[in-house]
């Protein structure tokens, strides 16, 4: 799977998930059982992590910089904010290309974070198990914390 492909799915996912958070918030406001909102709120929170995660990996295959990974990133915050920075930068050819699996003759690539990418995007299989691990982990700290409105409570 390309970056593009990789990141225009999560994208399109953020904003579903984010349709469903909504619905079961509207729901739950005319008198519908809450639990909807707990369902719906751990898909959108599990997509979320999940397209964060994409997000930083184009963001270093693709070389955006760090403005404009964290930009990435943070516009999941915003109900379907993902889709328009998804096709801006489709448009504008930032998610060409396939993931850099060998060194080139840019000097970036002889640091360390490059060096680490490249080496955790040969060996798919390790990534996606520390990705899984770490997002797991996570998601389970998340639940146990609770709603973000109760965090400081």
């Amino acid at each position: 799977m390309t970056p593009k492909k990789l990141f225009n799915t999560f994208a399109k996912a953020e904003a579903v998930t984010w349709t469903l958070l909504i619905t079961a918030l509207i729901l739950r406001a005319t008198g519908f059982d809450p639990v909807a909102v707990a369902i719906a709120g751990s898909i959108h929170g599990a997509v979320f992590l999940g397209y964060a995660v994409t997000a930083a990996l184009t963001g270093v295959n693709q070389r955006w910089g760090f403005g404009k990974t964290t930009l990435a990133v943070a516009l999941a915050i915003v109900p379907y904010a993902t889709i328009p920075f998804e096709i801006r930068v489709a448009k504008n050819g930032s998610l060409d290309g396939s993931w850099r699996t060998v060194v080139s003759e840019d000097p970036r690539d002889k640091g360390l974070i490059d060096r680490l990418f490249r080496w955790f995007i040969a060996r798919p299989v390790i990534l996606v198990v520390v990705i899984v691990v770490g997002l797991t982990a996570l998601f389970s700290l998340l639940v146990f914390l609770g709603p973000p409105t109760e965090w400081f409570n």
